[in-house]
């Protein structure tokens, strides 16, 4: 069956063949299972709404996610029980570092990033040799491959594309809000790929999503309400924001410590 798959698994791909999301490393379903935030409560959410956005709303969440790319803040990203991702966040200075993590009936598996400028590294469990980084080529990755951290696109959310494709955002409690986003529309949305973006048809152009925001009106809380995937119900992916203007350690390794990617990480990758 077709699974989500998120973002930065694609450089799993070449050592695993498996899905995090929805489905079990066996191929079963497993049942779907409730996510808890910090911040402002965003229970279910209100029903999507078909009604013009709210200017006020869309001033709040477009100073949120403008301010991602001013400071530095960490993220953790879950979808149920099988998958998360932690990040340490520096888009000013374009560094950061990622660990993504995916755990089945069969499957424990832990992919590490590192952002550096242009340059992003990897630690690939079966490709990357103990104590050595994995140097990915950008040009030889396609516009929407899945690599978690990407020079340019440091924030594997892409929250501020992802929110500025809400037509209908609105109020939903004190700095909480709610909508639908268009997944169609923006390339590394969320983590989730094209294969399973398109498999979710005409949903996927109105995914529900609700947000909460700090007393500083800064980003909190992210969450989008998959489309069922053939008639069971994909996990939520929820997103945590934290830690602003803490400082992020990353450091280019060294010259030794530094393998080129080699050819199944790209093909893996789609390039």
């Amino acid at each position: 069956m077709r699974t989500p798959r998120l973002a930065g698994l694609g450089l799993a791909v070449a050592t695993a063949a498996f899905a995090v999301a929805g489905c079990s490393t066996d191929g079963t379903a497993e049942p779907a299972t409730s996510t808890s935030a910090a911040g402002p409560s965003t229970g279910t959410g209100p029903a999507p709404s078909s009604s013009a956005a709210d200017p006020e709303a869309v001033k709040a969440l477009s100073n949120a996610t403008a301010a991602l790319g001013t400071t530095s803040f960490k993220l953790t990203t879950t979808a149920g029980a099988g998958f998360k991702l932690t990040a340490a966040i520096d888009a000013p200075n374009s560094k950061g570092t990622a660990d993504i993590s995916a755990t089945g009936a069969n499957t424990d598996l832990t992919v590490k990033s590192l952002l550096i400028g242009q340059d992003l590294y990897a630690q690939i469990p079966g490709i990357t040799k103990d104590a050595t980084w994995t140097h990915l080529d950008m040009s030889r990755l396609p516009d929407g491959a899945n690599v978690g951290l990407r020079p340019g696109r440091i924030d594997p959310v892409a929250t501020a594309d992802l929110l500025g494709s809400s037509t209908d955002v609105h109020a939903a409690g004190v700095r909480e809000y709610a909508g639908t986003v268009d997944l169609t529309s923006v390339t590394n949305v969320a983590g989730l790929d094209s294969v399973t973006i398109d498999g979710y048809g005409p949903a996927a152009q109105r995914v529900p999503f609700t947000a909460g925001l700090d007393d500083q009106g800064r980003l909190s809380v992210l969450t989008l309400r998959l489309p069922a995937v053939e008639g069971r119900q994909a996990e939520p992916i929820e997103a945590l924001y934290t830690g602003y203007g803490d400082p992020v350690t990353a450091e280019r390794p060294a010259a030794s410590a530094i393998v080129e990617a080699p050819e199944n990480v790209y093909t893996a990758l789609g390039g």
